[in-house]
Order: C-alpha cells, then sequence, then structure tokens
C-alpha cells in the first residue's frame, strides 16, 4: 500500500508576510510626514482667513467701504465704530452699560486698535497667544451684547436667536484659541522669525 505524504501547512511567520507588514510599515511613516505637512498648511489657512476677517473689519469701519460701514460714515470721517452696534444692544445683563459706552472715543480707540492688532498677527503669524487672549475677551463681549440666550427683547419683541449658547462669537475665540496652541505661524508665517527677537525670548508668553 503505498503512502503518499501530504505537504504540511505551515501556521507560522512566512516571508512574503513579513515583507508585506514591512511594507505597510514603511508606507505609514512616509505618509506621516504627509498628514503632519497637511495639517499644517490647513492650520495656517485657517490663520490667514480668520487674520483677514478681523483686519477687513477695522478697514470697513475706519474708511467705510460701504458695506457693514457705510460710505463717508468711516472713522476716518468721524463716525464711531461702537456707537451703532453698542447703542443697538437690546438685551442682556450689560445692556444699560453697553449703551453707555457706545460712541465714546475710549471704546472705539481700544475696539479698533483690538481690531488691528488681532488681524495684523494673525496674517502675520507672530504674537498668537496674545491676539488669542485679546480676540477671544472682544468675543466674549461682543456674544453678551447680543446675548444669544434672550429669546425676547427688551421691549417684549422675538430677539430671533438661532442658538442660545454657541454663536459665530464663541466659534471665533475657539479658532484663536487653536490657532494659538497649534503654533499656527510658523508655516506661511513669521514666528520663527519672531520667536529670534531677544524679547520674545525672554518672555515666551509673546510667541
Amino acid at each position: 500500500m503505498a503512502v503518499h505524504e501530504h505537504p504540511h501547512r505551515s501556521s507560522g511567520f512566512r516571508l512574503p508576510s513579513f515583507r508585506r507588514n514591512r511594507s505597510a510599515s514603511a508606507s505609514a511613516e512616509s505618509a506621516e510626514p504627509l498628514a503632519h505637512t497637511a495639517r499644517e498648511y490647513a492650520f495656517a489657512s485657517l490663520r490667514l482667513l480668520t487674520g483677514f476677517v478681523f483686519l477687513w473689519a477695522f478697514l470697513d469701519k475706519t474708511f467705510g467701504f460701504g458695506y457693514a460701514t457705510r460710505a463717508g460714515n468711516g472713522w476716518i470721517d468721524g463716525g464711531s465704530p461702537t456707537k451703532g452696534f453698542l447703542g443697538s444692544v437690546a438685551a442682556g445683563p450689560m445692556e444699560a452699560t453697553f449703551h453707555s459706552w457706545a460712541g465714546d472715543a475710549w471704546a472705539d480707540w481700544l475696539f479698533m486698535l483690538g481690531l488691528l492688532g488681532i488681524g495684523v498677527a494673525l496674517l502675520a503669524g507672530v504674537a498668537l497667544r496674545f491676539a488669542a487672549l485679546a480676540g477671544a475677551v472682544m468675543m466674549a463681549l461682543m456674544w453678551i451684547a447680543e446675548w444669544p440666550p434672550a429669546k425676547h427683547l427688551s421691549d417684549g419683541s422675538p430677539s430671533m436667536s438661532t442658538n442660545p449658547f454657541v454663536d459665530y462669537h464663541v466659534v471665533y475665540a475657539v479658532v484663536l484659541i487653536a490657532l494659538a496652541a497649534a503654533c499656527a505661524g510658523d508655516t506661511l508665517g513669521l514666528d520663527r522669525l519672531w520667536a529670534r527677537l531677544p524679547f520674545v525670548g525672554r518672555n515666551r508668553r509673546l510667541r
């Protein structure tokens, strides 16, 4: 009786499988720098776009381009950047306070310098921590001025609030904080040069 031997199937590691694993590992390692670069450029793009939002608001309110600020009503024409917004506050715990601030010279200068400083810092990619702090404070005050939690204004009319908690002011504040935390000024920005300045090197909070 002839006995035919059948080849044994090995359950151990096979060389081709090992090579495939090594190839997959190499592919993952090569893909990691690409993902890192994509993430850096995504944050840099977000920084530039957000910076333009703040800088455009400053320019429009200063020169009255006819968008949010009517032509001839710009800051350089004697208009007040805060009078219209703060004077129209119609809800919230600081309604009377904002009305008293509306049109004051100190409020105009502080608001406009804030818009300019935040916009330039974001576009240049420098002092992002300071820009995030100043921007978050500004957005918080504007959120209180609009007071999204209110269903009705002080005169009883509907507030037309679309969300009682999260509006674009909250989103902008979070974006500013995220940009600072991600060091978004390193890509398409001047943060590396900024960090070499002596006074910045002595105080890392200025980055």
